[in-house]
């Protein structure tokens, strides 16, 4: 692990801190996460194979309603 350090004004803080506790986090943990969103890129690839493998059968579903029931045909009982 390294170390990183910095310096931030008044007001830099007071936000970096609000959000941390808004978030019930440190604000190590506050300040890794910024640097995770603006560092690693948030969007997706519409030439990823997952988008084209679907669907994974052609058999028709025994269930037409199972996105909506399915704690029902899993448990026996609705959510």
């Amino acid at each position: 692990m390294k170390v990183v350090q910095t310096q931030v004004n008044e007001t830099e803080y007071g936000l970096l801190a609000a959000y941390a506790k808004a978030r019930k986090t440190t604000i190590k943990d506050a300040v890794r996460e910024a640097i995770r969103k603006l560092t690693l890129p948030d969007v997706v690839d519409p030439s990823d194979p997952v988008f084209a493998m679907f669907p994974l059968t052609r058999k028709k579903a025994k269930h037409a309603d199972a996105a909506e029931r399915h704690d029902a045909y899993l448990y026996g009982r609705e959510r």
